[in-house]
């Protein structure tokens, strides 16, 4: 897998290539990535990569012809280091408030694929036309706007990543995760560790049981009651995909959020 991006502060990308598990798999060569300063693609003496918006307003909006010489690059790198294969083009992504909500589908999704490009836009946006002609996707994180695309683009890689196979010690790990299908998209169960009471708070005694059973009944039930306390709206999905078990739906009703 391979991920390239369009920035404007590429040294930003050391913390996901350098840090954790994200670093340990770059490291193994699990995946890999280029960096693409659209200063680099201009021709005026300043590097100019933005301008003043038609109509008025505040603020500046990138240019299009910087943006498409380094997305020609980044195709043309990624080609090369494939040896030329007739792969196709890799997607473009903008990072935009206007896009599609990222989500642990998605990034499942994304994760069987060979990466992406990645535009980080800055200042009020991206020239409308380099989006409708260069762009397959646009990703939203959220409701919130950044300053930029980078911290964006970075929480998308993460979740991506670690993902794919060999990255995390053990691969169940991701299966247990938020969101994840093996938990017909719940919210994770709480977890503890050692000391078994921690300033008189006890680790709750179905964990110390040793009955992997009533273990794994005890987290389901745990999962339901968060979820249904803080994102009922999963629940609601879990069941219109007929994914809730006759024990899910009795616990909810002992919850009273049936």
């Amino acid at each position: 897998m391979r991920f390239d991006l369009i920035t404007l502060f590429p040294e930003m990308f050391a913390a996901v290539r350098d840090q954790g598990v994200t670093g340990r798999a770059y490291a193994r060569g699990i995946w890999s990535l280029g960096l693409w300063n659209p200063r680099d693609f201009t021709e005026d003496v300043h590097r100019t990569v933005d301008d003043r918006p038609y109509g008025g307003g505040p603020g500046m909006v990138m240019m299009a012809e910087p943006l498409v010489r380094a997305v020609h690059a980044a195709q043309a790198a990624r080609q090369c280091a494939r040896g030329n294969a007739d792969i196709g083009p890799a997607p473009v992504v903008l990072l935009s408030p206007t896009g599609r909500p990222f989500d642990q589908a998605a990034a499942q999704a994304w994760s069987q694929s060979a990466g992406a490009i990645f535009i980080c836009g800055r200042y009020e946006g991206v020239d409308q036309r380099f989006i409708d002609q260069h762009v397959t996707h646009e990703i939203s994180l959220g409701d919130y706007v950044l300053s930029g695309g980078e911290l964006g683009a970075m929480v998308i890689m993460d979740s991506i990543v670690r993902l794919l196979p060999g990255v995390l010690h053990d691969a169940q790990s991701a299966e247990q995760d938020s969101f994840n299908p093996a938990l017909t998209g719940l919210l994770d169960s709480p977890h503890y560790t050692r000391p078994e009471v921690w300033r008189d708070q006890a680790v709750p005694a179905e964990l110390l049981s040793g009955h992997h059973a009533q273990i794994a009944r005890w987290r389901r039930r745990q999962s339901l009651s968060l979820t249904a306390t803080r994102r009922p709206d999963l629940i609601t999905a879990a069941r219109a995909r007929g994914e809730l078990s006759p024990d899910d739906e009795a616990w909810l009703v002992t919850l009273g959020a049936a």
